[in-house]
């Protein structure tokens, strides 16, 4: 059967967009540039697993950043987001390939990993793309992990990188640092009485990091969707700051920027945590804090001393 679509489409929820990812990406793109096909990705929302009743992995990327990294390293790319539910979930691998990649998309070619697995109970593999591939008019490619000594670049490897609070690992999987984002919220203005002033970010919708002080670099985002810029280098401290909170209660995220002083509240920040400087604890005294937050705050200076924003992030940090 002749192929009837233009569409060189990649699968999966690419969380992270990592350096597995990127891979994937870039082979997309050479092979659309030499076919003149449309390089799409077919994502998904919410998660597969909570269409099947479980949780949900902890996020690395949000939708809109997914898009954002997405289109950084292949700025053509079409982002197809579908609903995956219960229905979505029972087609089988024939169903799948017909209605969803041939008769909505419009493939003429499919690049998935090697371990790609699709249709209910995850009962079609690679093999069973490329037979209905054949018969349903498009090619089926198959791109290896990346990997390294100690397995392959996975976005759930790096979410253990990242509860570890192995930021500097993290950023080398994912090819940047892993990010934070909400917006600025009022504090206890605790840490303006200690002469470090902070940031306080509510809710970030992607995964936190173990709890303990970070070096990181801060963008301002205008709105949900546009352009970020870099703003400054910073401490973060995220956990629930034993040293002045009294019983259980939420993890914070408060940031102290490095050379910056003004009013932020209300604006969308994304913190990039670069390096852990250490654990969270609990000191002794409000002097002894004041005394290891000046500490983290010129360690972190050394550590960001010589970042600059990066070319491809379009005036960001990363």
């Amino acid at each position: 059967m002749a192929g009837r679509g233009d569409a060189l489409v990649m699968i999966g929820n690419f969380d992270g967009v990592h350096r597995g990812h990127q891979a994937v990406l870039a082979a997309v793109r050479r092979l659309a540039a030499a076919r003149g096909l449309r390089p799409t990705l077919l994502t998904f929302q919410p998660h597969p697993l909570v269409a099947l009743g479980r949780k949900a992995p902890p996020l690395l990327t949000t939708l809109d950043r997914k898009r954002e990294l997405l289109r950084r390293y292949c700025p053509n790319i079409e982002i197809a987001v579908r609903e995956f539910d219960r229905g979505f979930a029972a087609l089988r691998p024939a169903e799948f390939a017909r209605t969803v990649l041939v008769e909505e998309i419009g493939a003429a070619a499919v690049m998935v990993g090697t371990n790609f697995r699709f249709g209910h109970k995850r009962s079609g593999d690679f093999v069973a793309l490329g037979r209905l591939g054949a018969e349903l008019g498009f090619e089926a490619h198959a791109e290896p992990l990346v990997a390294d000594a100690r397995g392959s670049w996975s976005s759930s490897r790096i979410r253990g990188l990242v509860a570890a609070g192995r930021a500097e690992r993290a950023s080398e999987l994912l090819g940047r640092p892993h990010m934070l984002s909400g917006p600025v919220v009022p504090g206890d203005r605790r840490g303006r009485t200690l002469g470090f002033p902070t940031c306080n970010i509510s809710g970030p919708p992607e995964m936190l990091p173990a709890y303990g002080a970070y070096a990181v670099l801060v963008d301002l985002q205008p709105a949900a969707g546009t352009p970020a810029r870099a703003l400054a280098p910073g401490v973060a401290n995220i956990g629930i700051q034993p040293t002045v909170a009294g019983g259980e209660r939420a993890p914070l995220v408060e940031v102290h920027l490095l050379g910056f002083d003004g009013d932020l509240y209300g604006q969308l920040l994304r913190v990039h945590l670069v390096a852990r400087l250490r654990e969270e604890r609990r000191c002794e005294s409000l002097e002894v804090l004041r005394t290891q937050i000046g500490a983290d705050v010129e360690q972190a200076r050394d550590l960001l001393a010589h970042r600059k924003p990066d070319p491809d992030a379009g005036g960001a940090w990363a």
